[in-house]
């Protein structure tokens, strides 16, 4: 849906290119037929940006945990089978890797069935997953904790592991060479004035953002919005002063690295990114379902922290903009999600080597 995910995947293929095998990247709402992923696409996006309380409420039906039995995605996703079916035959594929829950109820529902003849190994990239990511056809699935691979194994009996978050080399580099022109930018817009960088995801969605952003601005802090596609809330941000609106930004670890918070309102790729590059994360205001529940499934993991209030955020930000324990404490707890968890890449090809020996034997 956003650009989260074609993130992910486009690194999990340059990975695999570069240990010399062949990947490649397939959208599954593109395997949709009748349309239906164009229309899905547009009513999520429109949902997200234009109608929050809409999308709460689908959520809350279709998406939250918990027990109970609530609609699946399954019947939607099944339309692609007969396209991914073909796809897989006709390139010789050895696995399938879903890094979007509609694509993890399509590989479960054909693997169930067997009509997919190469495992499914869903990498789930949702700090809190979702019942839709859940299917227990699966052959394994890959969570960014252990909590999630436990309510995975408890929810479906799937295997399932944990694995580092899949974030491009450049953020966790020591020397970026893109993060000093920021650093120029940042000084001769807010001399003085910590760097904070706000997330509103590739659609340009959040909640108050202009309210939050006049608070930093009027507290010491250069606000640094990331906008996305979103043209008229960077239009109407760049006329606040003191403000840096931008648009898409293609240097997001020279941006990182250059800053001194990330205020995240989704748990996303953006989050992931800023704990890779040693920046600490609040949340703050964030956008309903999976958005909420990942901000405080990541702040109750200690990755991050979440500030209910703007006199919480202020606090929160001069705690960790300033060099000192907590500063280095939530970048520490950030990093360990890297170093202390498997490469998601070998995980997928143990998964598809075990495949192709049990067809031997």
């Amino acid at each position: 849906m956003g650009a989260g995910h074609d993130t992910v995947a486009a690194e999990l293929v340059r990975r695999a290119r570069e240990r010399g095998d062949t990947a490649r990247v397939v959208d599954v709402l593109a395997l949709l037929p009748y349309g239906l992923g164009t229309a899905l696409r547009c009513f999520y996006r429109g949902s997200v940006r234009h109608f929050p309380w809409a999308y709460a409420a689908l959520y809350r039906l279709f998406l939250r945990p918990g027990a109970g039995r609530r609609p699946s995605g399954t019947p939607l996703a099944r339309l692609a089978g007969p396209r991914l079916r073909r796809l897989v035959e006709r390139t010789g594929a050895d696995v399938v890797v879903p890094v979007f829950h509609l694509g993890a109820q399509l590989t479960g529902h054909l693997r169930e069935r067997g009509l997919l003849p190469v495992p499914g190994v869903v990498l789930v990239i949702d700090f809190e997953p979702h019942r839709q990511w859940l299917h227990r056809g699966n052959d394994r699935c890959l969570c960014l904790t252990e909590e999630a691979a436990r309510e995975v194994r408890a929810g479906t009996g799937t295997p399932a592991a944990t694995c580092a978050p899949v974030v491009a080399p450049e953020f966790s580099a020591d020397d970026v060479p893109g993060a000093a022109p920021w650093r120029e930018t940042f000084d001769r817009l807010g001399p003085g004035r910590p760097a904070v960088v706000l997330s509103a995801g590739a659609w340009g969605v959040g909640s108050h953002l202009e309210t939050t952003v006049r608070l930093l601005a009027g507290h010491g802090y250069l606000p640094v919005v990331l906008c996305g596609d979103n043209q008229r809330l960077r239009r109407s941000l760049s006329g606040t002063p003191g403000v840096l609106a931008l648009g898409w930004v293609t240097d997001m670890p020279g941006l990182l690295h250059a800053a001194r918070a990330l205020i995240d309102n989704a748990a996303g790729q953006t989050a992931v990114q800023a704990l890779a590059a040693g920046l600490p994360v609040v949340g703050h205001r964030p956008i309903p379902g999976h958005g909420a529940d990942g901000v405080r499934r990541m702040a109750a993991l200690g990755v991050s922290e979440v500030a209910e209030d703007g006199p919480a955020l202020l606090a929160a930000l001069r705690r960790l903009t300033a060099p000192g324990p907590d500063r280095r404490l939530r970048i520490a707890a950030g990093r360990a999600l890297f170093t202390d968890h498997a490469d998601a890449l070998t995980l997928v090809t143990e998964a598809a080597d075990a495949a192709r020996a049990d067809a031997r034997t």
